[in-house]
């Protein structure tokens, strides 16, 4: 069998975009495009991954560093056939080479592969698609037999050329011994006054040199990026695939089209998402939990029976089972909340252990501290931690209760089933079973008056 070399071309500029970050370096569903079409061409185990470049893509290079990649630099933009070209050096003489697009990131593995077992041992084989609306794109010319025998770029095409609904999508499979005797003999002749690779199908039919089609199933498969509309299309639609895929495999979306994955996303049985929730990074949630709408999760892992309320951050964090959060709760990075605990609105947590049924229920901040069992956490308690230096550990053990209102200045440690009064600021250890209570001295002040205005 030959090798397999993959030819990914990433050197346009994007000038559409109108922006300073390059193409294929935009997101979708939060990874970069370029980064889609290198995760699958891995799929098809080539023995090299070509990425060709310009000479000033020092920043895509760096976003792709754990990356096998050979990185090829086209110095000058002057087309597509320019483009394979530079990589050519690097492909051995009897090598298979499958071309792919920086800027096409929704082509899948499958229809790859099947693209390259319906290559003709000495051809060559395009994916093409139907569209209704072709406009801006290459059309697919064929004979009375149907045979191909020319790619014609929309701005070259005639009028009844631009009628035609079969279009090229650039991505092909050939041989390096083709592309080596065909590519040189390329010329400029056209409306962009560019090599393109296309013109090469002409060359082949006139050889009689198979021309193999495979028509894209899904037609989305081959949409490419120019511009911003484009990528917001694309991404929707990226984000339906992911969408359907989910609800396969039984989760309960409220409405799939308000709904984000900007990562990969795993799920028990009897999940519940409500609308305009996002997910990024690695999120997995159990068995029969629900998250409400307008949530964020981000690299977090989340039991069974769980309940998220509206409008909650949650983020490198694991949530155990049969928690409560929200609504309006944030828990930040290193956070553990062990089965049955509870964080209600306006309580952030960050580098914090919330043991067994111990609940925060309203109005706190909890940084850098280890709860223990069956704590209650007073309206309005802080953890002081920091002291304009450093981070400093707050410990409240099993049984304890904070009244509202408290502040712990850390680093402290509350024992074992204490009481602290409301309204106390805590600078030193409390001991077990007993109330501590820190407050000022209640006074009036009689010859006070309050201000007035002018």
């Amino acid at each position: 069998m030959n090798l397999l070399h993959i030819i990914i071309l990433a050197a346009g500029k994007g000038s559409r975009m109108h922006s300073s970050v390059p193409k294929v370096l935009h997101t979708l569903g939060g990874k970069p495009l370029l980064e889609h079409v290198i995760q699958t061409a891995q799929n098809l185990h080539p023995k090299k991954i070509h990425v060709v470049c310009s000479d000033n893509s020092t920043s895509i290079r760096e976003c792709f560093n754990q990356y096998d990649i050979n990185w090829v630099e086209q110095t000058k933009q002057l087309g597509t056939g320019h483009a394979v070209i530079q990589a050519l050096p690097f492909i051995e003489q009897a090598s298979q080479v499958l071309i792919l697009y920086g800027d096409v990131p929704l082509i899948s593995t499958t229809t790859l592969e099947q693209l390259i077992e319906d290559m003709p041992a000495e051809g060559l084989s395009l994916l093409t698609a139907k569209f209704s609306d072709p406009t801006g794109l290459g059309r697919i010319i064929r004979d009375n037999l149907g045979a191909i025998t020319a790619i014609v770029e929309h701005k070259d095409a005639s009028p009844l050329q631009q009628d035609i609904k079969e279009i090229n999508s650039g991505i092909l499979a050939t041989t390096s011994k083709i592309l080596r005797n065909y590519l040189p003999r390329l010329h400029q002749h056209n409306a962009q006054g560019e090599y393109y690779l296309t013109d090469i199908i002409a060359m082949l039919h006139t050889d009689s040199i198979p021309v193999n089609c495979l028509l894209a199933i899904n037609p989305e498969e081959i949409a490419g990026v120019n511009d911003q509309k484009q990528l917001a299309k694309l991404e929707r639609q990226y984000q339906k695939n992911i969408a359907d895929n989910l609800m396969s495999q039984g989760l309960n979306l409220a409405d799939p089209t308000r709904f984000d994955v900007r990562g990969n996303l795993t799920i028990g049985s009897d999940v519940t998402i409500d609308i305009n929730v996002i997910i990024e990074g690695n999120v997995a949630i159990d068995t029969c939990t629900t998250i409400g709408p307008n949530n964020f999760l981000k690299n977090t892992r989340i039991g069974k029976n769980v309940t998220v309320k509206a409008s909650c951050v949650i983020e490198g964090a694991i949530i155990d089972d049969n928690c409560i959060i929200g609504p309006f709760a944030r828990i930040r990075p290193n956070s553990y909340l062990e089965s049955g605990s509870r964080v209600g609105n306006f309580v952030e947590v960050k580098n914090t252990k919330i043991g067994k049924n111990s609940k925060a229920s309203h109005l706190s901040y909890l940084g850098d501290t280890i709860i223990g069992n069956d704590v209650n956490i007073g309206a309005g308690t802080i953890t002081c931690n920091y002291d304009g230096v450093d981070k400093h550990q707050t410990i409240i053990e099993d049984l304890v209760f904070i009244g509202s209102n408290t502040a712990l200045i850390a680093p402290i440690k509350i024992g074992k089933g204490a009481m602290i009064g409301a309204g106390s600021v805590i600078a030193t250890d409390a001991p077990a079973d007993k109330l501590t209570v820190a407050r000022v001295k209640q006074i009036t002040i009689e010859n006070w008056s309050r201000k007035k205005k002018g």
